[in-house]
């Protein structure tokens, strides 16, 4: 029996770093985003020998350990080692082994939610061996709880939010640490034209996202008021996004995500950069009316509103800053997992 599953990347289109502690603890936030047709994969196989298996089919990285109910977290696949370490302490199980191996259909630090939806694919696989009674809600909370706790890693909370739940969604994050996913039911002709419009370029670099946070982070508790005003923004922008979407009022959107740009680069000094922002300039002088960086910031994937057929001048203009145009769609649904 191999038992799999699967989770979807996102796109983060308004209201970023609103769902950072302590910011999302003191004032609340807001998020839209939307799942695409990138996703990260997991698979489980049992063996008869004694012996634990991890491996990252795309990073080409293996660890292999005698069977334990705790695995070093060392640096190595420790996403993955984490989440094997916290399923065994809360759903005690005895197998005489197995190989767990995943795959990500983007590189790490590169905007896209990676890690979180990791976290959630492999949850998923174990969730699908052992029949494990956990919901949607549960699944992106344990998924958060064992970066954020069991590792300390810092980041947000939307990424395990979106990977399970999938769709276009409205995501707020209460002052009491509880997050409510209002999954939009956008018609179709509004998302097919999104989908056309919307340009998702990989810019060749990948950043470390902690430094980036953690300023982020910094900022709101030492009451940085240019920081968090910018934040207070950006969950506005996130509820301006939401209407324009509901209401088909898409001519809206690359202004509202040229505002979220600015007001983005003031939550942390490495948000951009000369080259980000040369490539952001480029693309709206060839047609684009608003864009943003995906994830964090200081590199990775940025994303591009092109209204009517601008979308070919500015990938002519994208593809000479020698990164890639990436293909995707939309996707609706979430966390899958099966076993066959």
């Amino acid at each position: 029996m191999i038992y799999r599953s699967k989770a979807p990347l996102r796109i983060g289109l308004a209201g970023g770093g609103t769902d950072v502690s302590p910011y999302s603890d003191q004032f609340g936030g807001a998020i839209l985003n939307a799942t695409i047709s990138l996703s990260a994969y997991a698979s489980i196989v049992p063996l008869s020998e004694n012996k634990i298996i991890v491996e990252a089919l795309d990073r080409d990285e293996m660890q292999e350990f005698d069977k334990q109910p705790l695995l070093p977290v060392d640096g190595t696949l420790d996403l993955l080692k984490a989440v094997y370490n916290r399923v065994q302490k809360d759903h005690s199980f005895s197998i005489p082994g197995f190989k767990l191996s995943t795959f990500v259909d983007a590189p790490a630090g590169s905007g896209l939610g990676t890690s979180s939806t990791l976290v959630v694919a492999v949850l998923g696989a174990f969730k699908e061996m052992l029949n494990l009674p956990l919901d949607e809600y549960k699944i992106a909370r344990y998924a958060y709880d064992i970066e954020r706790n069991d590792l300390m890693l810092a980041g947000g909370k939307q990424d395990q939010y979106a990977a399970t739940f999938g769709g276009v969604n409205y995501m707020e994050f209460n002052t009491d640490n509880n997050v409510i996913v209002n999954q939009l039911r956008i018609k179709p002709e509004y998302l097919h034209e999104l989908e056309n419009n919307l340009v998702l370029y990989f810019t060749s670099t990948s950043r470390e996202s902690a430094s980036i946070i953690n300023e982020q982070v910094k900022n709101v508790n030492s009451k940085n008021e240019t920081s968090i005003e910018a934040m207070h923004q950006l969950k506005e922008q996130a509820k301006l996004m939401k209407d324009a979407f509901l209401q088909g009022n898409l001519h809206e959107i690359g202004l509202l995500l040229d505002f979220g740009f600015e007001q983005k680069r003031k939550m942390a000094a490495n948000i951009s950069n000369h080259k980000i922002d040369e490539v952001y300039e480029a693309a709206k002088k060839a047609g684009a009316t608003g864009g943003k960086i995906s994830g964090a910031g200081g590199g990775g994937f940025m994303i591009f509103y092109c209204p009517g057929n601008t979308r070919y001048k500015v990938i002519k203009t994208l593809n000479t800053f020698g990164g890639a145009v990436r293909d995707y769609s939309f996707t609706k649904y979430g966390l899958t997992t099966w076993s066959i």
